[in-house]
């Protein structure tokens, strides 16, 4: 049994490595005790409408149809003749929440945000909706009410339709745009009869904010080509030209009202977001109206893709931005002050103003974003030494005075050109000390990081040694108790210095937690250095140097090969290969070949899925009801094999034939539902309640089969696989059924080529009292350490097997249509989780099976995969990246998580699948019976 102590420790431990990473790399850009900048011109608009199509690509709004017409003809006609476009470029997370938060407060929440969802902003942040005087929305209730609850006063009214019209399964997703407009236009209609309200829409710094929901719900349940995602688009367009004529008209065409059109973010061909590609990042920006320049027509163009071409729109100037920017633009556009955390570059190519206007304009936004600066600089300076501080160099020493006294000096002047050029430096510089000032303590953090990865590993080594292994000879017995009677002290002192240095600069706790952590792990290890002493002699005295340099560079390359895995998914092909080969190759003579030559097909089999396109692009309910029926004859045949072998009282044939009639049965309910998705009928309620109804099941009916490896595996498989199938919706279910069969010839091939094993999985049971009896445990062989890489390799396929990077990230609600279609992403997302679960279950189970059939202690292959997990993390650590694209950026911190997330996932996925194959209620009702 694992020791449950070093369980939690090593839990804890990780849960701090891993929250370390957002300390380091991703503080919170939001700074308090700032005053607001404005723009002292009179603006040149009253007030603003802002249209946001959740999960509009820039290229399914820009392109032509096949006939060379345009599926938003108003909307062109406005980039053609009356406003300004571009490219508004996203950052990761890709999500509903990150997207509105940069777009109105001009700031990008760090990646950890997705974990936030769809929730009220926990931290009240400045926007544009605040800074307003007043602000009228319209939309869905999971966006609008996370800008109401920042705003100071009460000047944000929200409107919002119930959370259950959000349903992916309705026939006609585009309704909820439509709701919106005819909202829109009964508040204008309802302002006419109300003075009170029509005062207020009369005053200047409104904003009217239409949220449009029905593109992004059609994308997820038809996909971004589909018939329904592009008429929706079509609908958007007729119901923005309507709203802006009802508007003009409503204030007399007085040519104060500005428009801006963009998108929180795009979406994947496979109808989902949250990763980097480009069809997530690049949104539409087109804004036109007070303030707005009108369109010009150019003949030279430089961008570095073709999308001008493949739109058609080579003679209009396009400007791109980045998201953030769009902040900015609206305050300038309605004069309202900057938000307080904009990190946003106000893109003043879309200002239809005097240079003058525009250079006042980008010089009050360089205020804005210099107050944030000092304000962290001051901060790192109160907390930090004097001597030790470091300065933002190109900012420090006068430079920023100096910077911004050239600036004045042009504007006074008139050499407005030399003004706008000098405040983009400046901002330039503003933005850089930011994220200087950010991860400041990043040299600090890291290296304690790096230290306690070290620390905890250097640990698990020596317990492997010491408890698992021959190499450490016991300790010859002291005199004394305190061997190292100075040691205790020396890193007392280490600690105590730690914690008053942070004391003095008055560091966060974090700062403490992550700076102490190495303390005592590192005491643990030095304290034990004997037996790493002892290990090293047995070692060079056993082996070769030649053996030992060979077996070093073979370990090397099995973690690099994991590594690979992570960037590349044909690896994991290219891995199933070479271990479809090791029977062959161990050099061992076989008993059953038989056992190889299934072990090589089904390992090849598996190989193939890597390089098959991720599932959830387009889905063939036939290949999921084709994998059921497989796994369902092949765990018939499994099943009359396993009688055949031991006809036992303890084994309940009933309940396997109700597992395989169930698995059949949820095939059926998956191929049902998608034909009424497929005829936009929704899903049947008794679906729905059969598909629960699994979930809740298949973690209790294994308890009711026989103890016995082969006759539990056999019912975990089942009961596990039933769910998995209601969550498919292509060729996963395929993945799944050969995984299942790898898995089986693993723990066969295992107990084959072992040559002091000669039990079958028939004969043992997952009862260690009773196998205890039998022969006590043995300690670790080198060749061990093979059957420890095989899973984490195995647990990585079962992660990457179907998916990528973006799969994985992404938000795809397809696979939940059998548990439910109305949008909830706290429980879809749990259900997706789920879906990886029951794979990494079925390789955690069979490695169970595998410690108890080769009479090795369950903690002893747990800490070979801890030791190998630790150093596949801090490899990752060091590849996580700030800098360059987003894709890099998102990329390098998705491996990290994944990996930690993967060593804190095997720690609880041992504990879960020791319970899945050892609790029986048979036999804890007998017992209970005895009493």
């Amino acid at each position: 049994m694992m020791d449950i102590y070093l369980v939690i420790v090593g839990f804890i431990l990780h849960l701090i490595l891993f929250a370390s990473i957002f300390d380091i790399y991703f503080t919170s850009p939001l700074v308090h005790g700032m005053t607001p900048h404005s723009t002292p011109d009179e603006p040149p608009a009253k007030r603003l409408v802002l249209f946001v199509g959740d999960g509009l690509r820039a290229d399914k709004l820009y392109e032509l149809k096949e006939d060379g017409t345009s599926r938003a003809p108003y909307l062109r006609s406005i980039l053609k003749n009356q406003g300004t476009w571009g490219v508004s470029h996203t950052r990761v997370p890709t999500e509903s929440r990150p997207g509105h938060v940069a777009i109105i407060a001009g700031f990008y929440e760090d990646v950890s945000a997705v974990t936030k969802g769809w929730q009220e902003n926990p931290v009240e942040f400045d926007s544009v909706f605040n800074q307003s005087r007043f602000t009228w929305s319209w939309g869905s209730p999971d966006i609008l009410p996370m800008f109401a609850k920042g705003a100071s006063g009460d000047h944000v009214f929200i409107h919002t339709y119930p959370p259950e019209s959000e349903d992916f399964a309705d026939s006609d997703a585009s309704k909820l745009d439509t709701w919106v407009f005819d909202k829109v236009k009964e508040f204008l209609s309802e302002s006419k009869e109300d003075p009170s309200l029509r005062s207020k829409l009369n005053s200047n710094r409104v904003i009217l904010f239409l949220h449009l929901l029905g593109i992004d719900t059609n994308g997820h349940a038809h996909k971004p080509y589909s018939k329904e995602y592009l008429e929706n688009i079509a609908l958007v367009d007729a119901g923005i030209k309507e709203i802006v004529g009802v508007l003009e008209d409503a204030f007399a065409h007085d040519g104060k009202t500005a428009y801006v059109l963009t998108s929180d973010h795009g979406m994947t061909d496979w109808g989902s977001h949250g990763a980097s590609h480009p069809d997530e990042t690049l949104t539409p920006l087109l804004a036109w109206g007070a303030g707005v320049r009108e369109a010009r027509h150019t003949t030279n163009q430089q961008f570095q893709d073709n999308f001008l071409q493949d739109w058609h729109l080579e003679d209009i100037e396009r400007h791109d931005v980045n998201q953030a920017d769009i902040a900015p633009l609206m305050s300038s556009l309605i004069g309202v002050p900057f938000p307080l955390n904009s990190v946003g570059v106000l893109p003043v190519d879309y200002l239809n103003g005097t240079e003058e206007y525009k250079a006042r304009s980008l010089l009050t936004n360089a205020k804005q974003i210099i107050a944030q600066y000092e304000v962290k600089e001051n901060q790192k300076f109160a907390t930090t030494f004097r001597a030790l501080f470091r300065p933002f160099k190109p900012l420090s020493s006068g430079q920023k005075e100096l910077l911004l006294k050239h600036i004045h000096i042009h504007m006074a002047r008139n050499r407005f050109k030399q003004v706008i050029a000098e405040t983009e430096k400046l901002i330039s510089l503003g933005l850089d000390g930011l994220g200087y000032y950010q991860t400041y303590d990043r040299f600090f953090l890291g290296s304690s990081v790096t230290l306690s990865y070290l620390g905890w590993m250097a640990y698990i080594l020596h317990i492997l040694l010491k408890y698992h292994t021959s190499l450490a000879t016991p300790p010859k017995p002291r005199n004394h108790g305190n061997t190292h009677p100075g040691l205790l002290p020396a890193f007392c002192m280490i600690a105590a210095l730690i914690a008053i240095l942070l004391a003095l600069q008055t560091s966060p706790i974090n700062y403490y937690i992550c700076a102490l952590t190495p303390v005592p792990l590192w005491y643990a290890v030095v304290k034990r250095w004997e037996v790493f002493h002892q290990s090293l002699v047995n070692i060079t005295t056993r082996h070769s140097l030649q053996e030992i340099a060979g077996y070093s560079v073979l370990g090397v390359v099995a973690i690099e090969t994991l590594v690979l895995s992570l960037f590349y998914r044909e690896v994991i092909s290219v891995g199933l290969v070479g271990v479809a080969l090791w029977p062959l190759c161990s050099g061992v003579k076989h008993r059953n070949k038989m056992y190889s030559v299934g072990w090589l097909i089904s390992c090849l089999v598996l190989a193939v899925f890597p390089m098959l396109p991720v599932v959830g692009r387009d889905p063939n309910i036939t290949l999921v009801v084709l994998a059921g029926v497989l796994l369902a004859v092949s765990a018939y045949i499994l099943f009359r094999h396993l009688l055949k072998l031991q006809s036992s009282s303890s084994i309940n044939p009933l309940l396997t034939w109700l597992q395989i009639a169930l698995l059949l049965i949820s095939v059926m309910v998956v191929y049902i539902t998608w034909i009424h998705i497929t005829n936009k009928e929704g899903v049947p309620l008794p679906n729905k309640i059969f598909s629960w109804t699994m979930l809740l099941a298949a973690f209790v009916l294994p308890s009711f089969s026989s103890v016995v490896i082969g006759h539990r595996l056999l019912g975990v498989a089942l009961s596990l696989s039933t769910v998995y199938m209601l969550l498919s919706t292509s060729h996963e279910g395929l993945f799944c059924l050969c995984l299942c069969y790898v898995m089986f010839f693993w723990i066969l091939c295992e107990s084959n080529l072992n040559q002091q094993q000669t039990d079958k999985i028939h004969q043992v049971s997952f009862n260690e009292e009773a196998n205890l009896e039998k022969a006590p445990p043995r300690n670790l062989a080198l060749t061990d350490l093979r059957c420890a890489w095989i899973f984490v390799f195995f647990i990585l396929a079962a992660f990457f097997g179907t998916g990528n990077i973006a799969s994985i990230n992404s938000f795809d609600p397809s696979a939940v249509y059998c548990f439910l279609t109305v949008f909830n992403p706290f429980i879809m997302g749990s259900l997706l989780l789920m879906k990886n679960v029951i794979l990494f279950l079925l390789v955690a189970c069979a490695f169970q099976a595998i410690h108890i059939l080769l009479r090795l202690p369950t903690s002893s292959l747990y800490l070979v995969v801890l030791l190998l997990s630790d150093a596949m993390a801090l490899h990752f650590f060091f590849l996580v990246r700030d800098s360059g694209s987003w894709l890099e950026i998102g990329t390098s911190i998705s491996h990290y998580v994944i990996v930690m997330s993967m060593i804190l996932f095997i720690m609880l996925l041992l504990l879960l699948a020791r319970l899945i194959t050892t609790l029986s209620w048979k036999r804890s009702f007998k017992k209970h019976h005895a009493r």
